[in-house]
């Protein structure tokens, strides 16, 4: 127990300001000297409860230090003569200003805060240098005393400076260990749970705003505290205390400190004041020098000098404590979930007529449709069908255009996801969202905490909470992580990743559970792991499931409901689903444009222009492309198919240099632009029509057009214009206020004035009206034997009738290759390969 106390950051902290003032008399300095380490080490410890623990970078917290020192001084020379009155005097007004000036800012968030409270502090500065007949303006605030406090034998005389040395290590002390409390207080885990990812924060049901608020008055308050404690040492109150250059300072004697450590900003402050005092004596440019070491420790140490001593010693940089013996130990294995209580009344969510649009496009197009209680359903559709955008329309992340989803009968769109998450429905998302720098069992139990009435407790320590500890670990149990508990959820593998996502969402005791692309990017054993967790969930919980994993949709689900452009367009048991035709056109496409289209160009004969050998490509840990070779030679058109997260946006994006693969070998024009940068693959004659568009908004559309110039081949501006009559007549027009059939063949325009010899299209005719349809076709068409073409395309049927040869992905693997008017004339093929 004492070796373990001994281990104490804070143990450590506190014998530091025992020998503070020996220290400076051994360097010859002066115990003031010593006061002012104190000082600046409790104000940057406040100050990193912001940016070290909540992520906000506050550059105004100068303001507050500068206002606790004004306010001491003021009260103590017009109202109250003393200490302890001023003292808290000063603590009050920064709490104050605080409370008001966060209730403003937190609707804020990153650059746009940190420039906010810059104005703020700036604001104050002015107020203070030209109120001299209240504050003495540039001169300060002369006339304070340290009175001495007690009286008789109990008598202190504050006017001593070792004396007062002693006084403010004491109080600091009592306030760094109330700070300590509030880190590891269930409040201070959602902090740092904010500070990782706010988003699944909200989603796992805190009112992050109201987090962040509490903790910006507490930061402000303790740092009134350190300026009134300063103006009381040096006996006078001055405008620079308010300056943006003190605010500058401590910032980064916190950085320099280290921000992931609790004592880090001690560090940083002892140093700081060190060398502001050593180097001001050989020159006035001293901050040069600092400012140096700042740069350094930026660039090669975020995590600052305690950072340094952690890889010196062996440490994982930011390891949190590994999960508690006794809670794994006392949770009960898991048996079978309970099951839930099906009824044949209202359904459980109903979707009604919720609409989502995105400028012109409406990515959800008046959805309808109702999930009972106990159900799994599963929600598919081709790309672009708007299957995400409802569910963040459903749980609070959009704000629908039309209509609205009710869960148990209230409505429920329009409300914040912590709302949402409170009534009962949680979620997973379609990119992982964990908090990547906590332990495994952290991640969870930050999320049962949610449900927690002690949720918001600050001075309680968050171990105390042994029912959401062994709740943790039940559920780590129950998905089979908790042999990794005391892992960093970054160091879990891809599928284990997803895992714990679906762990946090079954930690807010959700009635309803929504699962985005659960499968997605899984490897085969990974897939059969996660299918068999949604399969023992079913019963227990009412789930939504979108996937492209159809062969796993469809063994899974009692009823599927089809989304095609943002309409419901069917809806049934699965094997309904797998007959309806209208959902196998979705699919599969139409041959409407295509229908009188000739057989593609027959392959050139040589070495292929485009040549992809065993490529591996990953997004982060997740493998989404597994051994992929394909070719493409002179002239042709080739088709690269596939369902929907197949793999085909990312192969496009491993040839471009977007994603560099990790595996295997890219080659153009014989010459190896495997991982190459992706300005330098396009320098070399490769252009890229994007999914999306991805045009530029803020420019016109010759601006869009003359930007993208390449070359001196045949395609100029008058040559683009005579090809889309269309761009001509909206030159002038921004590209912002374009329609989506408008942006299509401006972003293919603008890949032609590249003069490129091979073009890769990524979706050309998602979203398009049939008229902009037959336009790109053509387009395209006319195009095939003068630019060499890759093309990408959910609608099999037109990207066929422009192909000459095909490539069929499926998981991130070639699963068939072949001339395209083979796949085009055998409907069963082509189904099983890309249907339902």
């Amino acid at each position: 127990m004492i070796a373990r106390a001994a281990r104490h950051p804070l143990v450590w902290l506190y014998a530091w300001f025992l020998v503070i003032p020996f220290v400076m008399t051994a360097v010859q300095s002066t115990v003031s000297l010593g006061t002012e380490i104190v000082v600046f080490t409790l104000l940057a410890i406040a100050y990193n409860l912001l940016m070290g623990y909540t992520g906000l970078v506050s550059f105004g917290h100068s303001a507050f230090f500068g206002l606790g020192g004004y306010a001491a001084g003021l009260v103590q020379i017009h109202l109250v003569k003393g200490m302890v009155v001023p003292l808290l005097a000063g603590v009050a007004v920064a709490t104050l200003a605080g409370a008001v000036i966060g209730f403003l800012l937190m609707r804020k968030r990153g650059v746009y805060f940190s420039l906010l409270t810059l104005a703020f502090t700036q604001m104050f500065f002015y107020v203070v240098y030209g109120a001299t007949g209240v504050t003495g303006g540039e001169n300060g605030l002369g006339g304070i005393e340290r009175f001495p406090l007690g009286a008789g034998t109990l008598r202190v005389d504050l006017g001593d400076k070792r004396v007062y040395y002693y006084a403010t290590a004491v109080v600091a002390a009592a306030a760094i260990w109330v700070l300590w409390r509030v880190v590891h207080s269930p409040f201070g885990r959602v902090l740092q749970g904010i500070r990782e990812n706010e988003q699944r924060a909200s989603f796992v049901g805190y009112d992050v705003r109201r987090y962040k608020l509490a903790a910006f008055v507490v930061s402000c308050a303790f740092a009134g505290l350190a300026g009134a404690l300063y103006t009381f040492l040096l006996n006078f109150a001055y405008p620079e205390s308010l300056h943006v250059t003190m605010a500058g300072e401590i910032a980064a004697m916190t950085l320099v400190g280290g921000m992931r450590s609790f004592v880090g900003p001690a560090v940083g402050a002892a140093v700081f004041v060190f060398m502001r005092d050593t180097l001001s004596s050989w020159t006035e440019n001293w901050l040069v020098y600092f400012g140096v070491i700042f740069i350094a420790f930026v660039m090669f140490s975020p995590n600052g000098i305690v950072g340094v001593v952690q890889r010196l010693r062996g440490l994982r940089r930011g390891a949190t404590a590994p999960a508690p013996v006794e809670a794994l130990a006392a949770a009960p294995a898991p048996g079978a979930p309970a099951p839930v209580t099906r009824d044949d009344g209202r359904p459980l969510l109903e979707v009604d007529g919720v609409t989502k649009y995105f400028g012109g496009l409406a990515a959800v197009d008046g959805a309808s449709f109702g999930v009972k209680r106990g159900e799994l359903r599963s929600v598919i559709g081709p790309n672009g069908a708007g299957k995400t955008t409802l569910f963040n329309v459903v749980t609070g992340l959009l704000a629908p255009d039309g209509g609205e989803a009710r869960f148990e009968g209230a409505v429920i769109t329009g409300l914040p996801p912590h709302r949402v998450v409170a009534r009962g429905v949680s979620r997973s998302f379609q990119i992982i969202s964990v908090f990547q720098s906590l332990s495994v069992f952290e991640n969870v139990r930050l999320a049962v905490q949610a449900k927690h009435p002690r949720r918001f407790a600050m001075l309680t320590d968050s171990t105390r909470l042994t029912d959401a500890a062994a709740e943790a670990a039940r559920l780590l149990q129950a998905v089979g992580l908790a042999e990794h508990a005391g892992t960093l959820a970054a160091n879990l593998s891809h599928g284990d990743q997803r895992l714990l996502e679906i762990a946090i969402a079954l930690a807010t005791r959700p009635k309803l559970l929504l699962l985005d692309e659960p499968l997605a990017g899984l490897s085969a054993p990974d897939r059969v792991r996660v299918a068999a967790l949604i399969r023992a969930l079913h019963g227990s919980v009412t789930i939504v499931l979108i996937d492209h994993d159809i062969d796993q949709v469809l063994a899974l689900s009692d009823r599927i409901t089809v989304l095609h452009q943002g309409r419901v367009i069917a809806e049934g048991a699965p094997a309904e689903i797998q007959k309806n035709a209208e959902v196998q056109t979705a699919y599969l496409g139409h041959l409407k444009v295509a229908a009188g289209a000739g057989a593609g160009l027959a392959r050139a004969e040589g070495a292929p222009l485009l040549a992809v050998v065993s490529v591996d490509a990953f997004y982060g840990k997740s493998h989404v492309l597994h051994d992929v070779s394909l070719d493409v030679f002179p002239g042709e058109v080739v088709a690269l198919l596939g369902r929907n997260g197949a793999g085909k946006t990312t192969t496009l994006a491993a040839i471009t240099g977007v994603v560099p693969p990790r595996r295997g070998r890219i080659t153009y024009r014989g010459r190896d632009i495997t991982g190459g940068a992706p300005e330098a693959i396009a320098r070399q004659g490769v252009g890229l029509v994007p999914q999306g568009r991805r045009i530029f908004p803020n420019l016109s559309v010759l601006e869009n057009l003359t930007i993208a110039r390449r070359g001196r081949g045949g395609w100029t501006l008058e040559r683009v214009f005579e090809t889309f009559p269309r761009l001509h007549q909206l030159r002038h027009a921004s590209g912002g206020t374009l329609s989506g059939g408008e942006l299509q063949l401006l972003a293919i325009a603008r890949a032609l004035m590249g003069n490129v010899e091979l073009l890769l299209l990524d979706e050309p005719f998602e979203g398009l009206a049939p008229t902009i349809v037959e336009t790109v076709w053509n387009v395209l068409h006319a195009l095939k034997g003068e630019t060499t073409l890759l093309l990408v395309e959910q609608n099999a049927d037109l990207a066929l009738a422009l192909a000459g040869r095909a490539y069929v992905i499926n998981n991130g693997s070639i699963a068939w290759s072949g001339d395209a008017t083979t796949l085009r004339a055998q409907d069963d093929l082509r189904r099983r390969l890309l249907g339902v």
